[in-house]
């Protein structure tokens, strides 16, 4: 009689088990955010900006309510940040603003957006930032970090995340309260092609009021 060779059991389960587990993906779903809690992708470079009405002592603290965890900080950011700001928005006589950088679920809006040509990427963030309320100061420390850091391609979909998704997975509580409070962080993904057709422009909320004190805060999501 032939002999026959018999594959062994234990690599038997385990190949049957190999093909029944599904595989999970990263993209994030927004019928289920559950599914984005194991997706970590990480903040790049928010700057906080403080602007109280009168020089004050203040406590930021930041926390994920989805999970995450902040990768570095300027100042070192221990428990939370206590700071002294003077009006001008000058942070202990030496910053002037709160630097880190964090990693949570990937939860980013990519449906709403612009596709903007390599070439044109000051132009536009330059008037997106004013639109939404930003003051020349903080739109040049933006451009002049991240302008050069984009030139792999000749195209990048840029999506902005606003306060009302950041907040699902990076709270910011400040001391005082502030009187008024703008957040944005924008996603930005390189393409090689213009696909502004297939990308819906986003409506552009109210400008940013600047009165009393203000809290301004940017970064971006690489993908």
């Amino acid at each position: 009689m032939k002999n026959t060779v018999k594959l062994p059991s234990l690599l038997l389960l385990l190949l049957i088990s190999v093909i029944l587990i599904p595989v999970q993906s990263c993209e994030p779903d927004d019928d289920d955010d559950d599914n984005c809690e194991s997706c970590e992708v990480v903040v790049y470079k928010p700057n906080i900006y403080l602007y109280p009405v009168y020089k004050s002592q203040l406590e930021i603290n930041l926390s994920f309510p989805m999970g995450g965890s902040i990768v570095t900080s300027i100042p070192a950011y221990g428990i939370g940040w206590k700071v002294n700001v003077d009006p001008s928005g000058k942070i202990d006589d030496k910053y002037d603003y709160l630097f880190y950088e964090s990693k949570q679920p990937d939860i980013w809006q990519v449906t709403e957006g612009w596709t903007i040509s390599q070439s044109d990427l000051e132009t536009f963030f330059t008037e997106n930032m004013l639109e939404y309320g930003f003051n020349e100061k903080e739109i040049k420390d933006f451009t002049d970090y991240w302008i050069p850091r984009l030139e792999d391609f000749d195209y990048y979909e840029i999506y902005p995340q606003e306060s009302y998704i950041i907040e699902k997975v990076i709270k910011l509580d400040i001391s005082q309260k502030p009187d008024n409070e703008l957040r944005l962080f924008y996603l930005i993904k390189g393409a090689t092609s213009n696909s502004n057709d297939s990308i819906k422009i986003p409506a552009m909320n109210s400008r940013f009021n600047r009165r009393g004190f203000n809290v301004t805060e940017w970064g971006v999501v690489l993908k």
